[in-house]
């Protein structure tokens, strides 16, 4: 996740209560001392229900959720190596009553939960797996493996979710069927699209999907939403340069790789200049570059790796249009030979307005009218888009920056996050995940 992440200006705020919501274009508006430290009020959920039993079964899982949070955090692990992490999830599904199904992968897992009356039926999904990120903070709960972190909040993610199906399988009223999906490999654009390609949707039928992100952009206590498309087409990329190699005394600059590499490096913006959606710009970076073995040997080849953030199908052809163009003008220019591979993809998050609708009113149940708020659409990815693409759904942020204002933004190795952010994350899931099921009038 990146600061294209918009959302709003919160206007006289002031804790430990929220005023009047208005727009703006400043992402980090909420990360200031002070803005993220209050009580965020647990009102009446469900008519059916009864007015606080929701409210009442997530405070009584409160500690123990947060407990998991810093057990999943102090050990992270990667995609499609998350085994210790599925370990602790099975056990915990088996422990609250639910029977883990079957799954393709190695890592990661499933289970359903059979409502007490008609309804629809609700996936919920989080993803488990850490980034290779050094955690810099000092935490007591801090990261035990080394170059590995919990840097994007799939730690906050597993264990919400956790939470959500120990609360819902404790309601003696719920409408529909419930599919709790803790899916492994996000980070890496793959883990969604294997869970659906070796049949999960065949197996687990749903029709609707629901899941949420915490952020460190936003201020604890607030749930941030949008209609449509809310965050962009990831598609990763290598640029390969190949050229003659040799001395490094002697090597001029025709056909030289690193040469190459610079102009690639340093032009990748022109890709997506003057590109954007709805005022929020398209992205195009390089993450890794691989090149080389010794000071004084020219490689003959290079590789850069990076990433394109686009929100339409137009905008994804006319910026890959971009890119091939200036792969050939620095290969022209420079002699090498360049060709581009997609390594990777992940379509748009687009949210489904009517459930959009539904899960934007049960968070306001949850947090308050006041504390959800609307966000103009981010450059950031998520490969819950694989699940939306096929059934329709939303996708929510539950803000968790640090009350001192010292958040850390995502995938950095000082990012972090309130331990309360997973209580609010598992209550909001819960209760936009019943009002999801309840059934259609």
């Amino acid at each position: 996740m990146t600061r294209h992440f918009t959302v709003v200006r919160l206007e006289g705020f002031e804790p430990p209560t929220l005023g009047s919501v208005d727009r703006c274009s400043d992402p980090l508006s909420y990360s200031r001392p002070g803005n993220a430290s209050y009580p965020v009020p647990a009102g009446p959920y469900h008519t059916v229900m009864g007015a606080r039993d929701l409210s009442d079964l997530i405070a009584r899982v409160s500690p123990s959720l947060t407990e998991l949070r810093h057990d999943l955090h102090a050990h992270p692990e990667v995609g499609f190596a998350e085994h210790r992490t599925t370990e602790v999830i099975r056990e915990r599904l088996s422990a609250i009553g639910l029977a883990v199904a079957p799954t393709t992968t190695a890592t990661g897992a499933v289970a359903s939960l059979a409502g007490t009356r008609p309804g629809r039926r609700v996936l919920l999904r989080a993803d488990i797996d850490a980034l290779p990120v050094a955690e810099t903070r000092d935490l007591p709960f801090r990261s035990t493996q080394p170059g590995v972190m919990h840097a994007c909040g799939h730690d906050v993610h597993t264990a919400a979710l956790l939470g959500a199906a120990e609360v819902l399988s404790q309601l003696e009223d719920r409408p529909g069927t419930f599919t709790f999906v803790f899916q492994p490999a996000e980070e890496a654009l793959g883990g969604a699209r294997t869970l659906i390609e070796d049949g999960l949707l065949e197996r687990h039928p749903c029709d609707a999907v629901v899941g949420a992100h915490v952020t460190s952009l936003v201020p604890l206590g607030i749930v941030a939403v949008r209609e449509g498309i809310t965050m962009s087409r990831a598609d990763a990329f290598r640029i390969i340069l190949e050229g003659e190699g040799g001395h490094g005394a002697l090597a001029g600059d025709g056909s030289n790789v690193l040469i190459a590499a610079g102009f690639v490096l340093t032009r990748l913006r022109e890709v997506v200049a003057d590109l954007s959606y709805q005022t929020t710009p398209l992205a195009c970076s390089a993450g890794m570059v691989r090149a080389g073995t010794a000071n004084n040997v020219v490689p003959r080849r290079a590789e850069v790796s990076g990433t394109l953030r686009t929100f339409t199908p137009d905008q994804t052809a006319q910026a890959r249009a971009r890119l091939d163009a200036l792969l050939a003008e620095i290969a022209a220019t420079t002699g090498v030979r360049a060709r581009l591979e997609v390594t990777g993809s992940s379509p748009a998050v687009v949210n489904d307005p009517a459930l959009t609708h539904l899960a934007t009113a049960a968070a306001r149940r949850v947090v308050g009218d006041n504390h959800v708020v609307e966000i103009a659409p981010t450059s950031t990815s998520d490969d819950i888009s694989e699940f939306l693409e096929r059934v329709p759904g939303c996708y929510l942020f539950v803000g968790g920056a640090l009350a001192d204002g010292t958040s850390g933004t995502h995938h950095s190795g000082d990012f972090a996050v309130e331990d309360a952010a997973v209580t609010i994350q598992a209550h909001v899931l819960a209760a936009a995940a019943l009002a999801m099921a309840e059934p259609v009038t």
